[in-house]
């Protein structure tokens, strides 16, 4: 109960906020086409439901494949930035440099080079998790206590065993707020490679609703995928809760 209450003043803001929405949308009669009240949105959801629940499983498969290659990848390459000087000094740079590659302008290459396929949303979705992981997880094991090191090695302790017994457990705080981040952007990225090209998914969707001056249905989009990325950022705070118990 004391958890809920925590987030019970943003929960109270954001219906309020919704009450406004509505009540200015009747007050000054703005058309539908323009900015739809969150009441024809609602209505807009149940009258589409029935199609919209293929778009829905499509995005969170791509985005569950995604972050899941995301967390694989970074994981591995936190290692090696952690296990080699030589490795960090070569790759984190490049690291940093991809990050101002816009994931927009990578989507058409995938397309091209993948076809509509499962597989570039994929990528994409694990590029746009791969660094905040990456590179949370790799500060998270540099700021474990060096006492603890220190002591690992006067036990005689290896290289692997101080990464396994201090270093790893020790940066799984940072490695589930690195994974908080990505969650919460993983499926946007998802959306944005149906948007470039694909047969179904909540982009495709929004874009046929965009074509067709179906504001509404774009608006129900948005919010869906709100409402996705909360309960990926919620599962991921879960997951923290079970396997960084000494964080609670």
């Amino acid at each position: 109960m004391k958890k809920f209450l925590v987030y019970l003043p943003s929960i109270l803001l954001l219906v309020i906020l919704f009450f406004i929405w509505e009540a200015i949308v009747d007050v000054f009669n703005i058309n539908s086409q323009v900015l739809p009240a969150p009441s024809a949105i609602f209505s807009a959801y149940i009258g589409h439901a029935t199609i919209l629940i293929p778009h829905i499983m499509t995005t969170l498969i791509e985005t569950l494949l995604g972050l899941i290659c995301a967390i694989v990848l970074g994981v591995f390459t936190a290692i090696l930035l952690r296990l080699s000087a030589t490795v960090r000094k070569a790759l984190y740079p490049l690291l940093i440099i991809s990050q101002t590659i816009p994931i927009i302008a990578l989507a058409p290459l995938l397309l091209i080079w993948f076809g509509f396929t499962i597989l570039p949303k994929v990528i994409i979705v694990t590029l746009v998790c791969f660094f905040p992981i990456t590179v949370a997880f790799a500060d998270g094991m540099e700021k474990v206590s060096q006492q603890i090191i220190t002591l690992l090695q006067s036990m005689k302790a290896s290289r692997l065993q101080i990464l396994f017994l201090a270093e790893l457990p020790g940066a799984l705080p940072s490695f589930f707020s690195g994974l908080r981040i990505a969650a919460a952007y993983s499926v946007t990225g998802a959306i944005v490679g149906e948007y470039v090209g694909g047969y179904q998914g909540l982009g495709i969707y929004m874009q046929n609703a965009a074509h067709s001056y179906a504001v509404v249905l774009v608006f129900v989009v948005i919010i869906i995928t709100s409402l996705l990325s909360i309960l990926l950022f919620g599962a991921i705070v879960l997951l923290e809760k079970i396997f960084v118990p000494w964080r609670n």
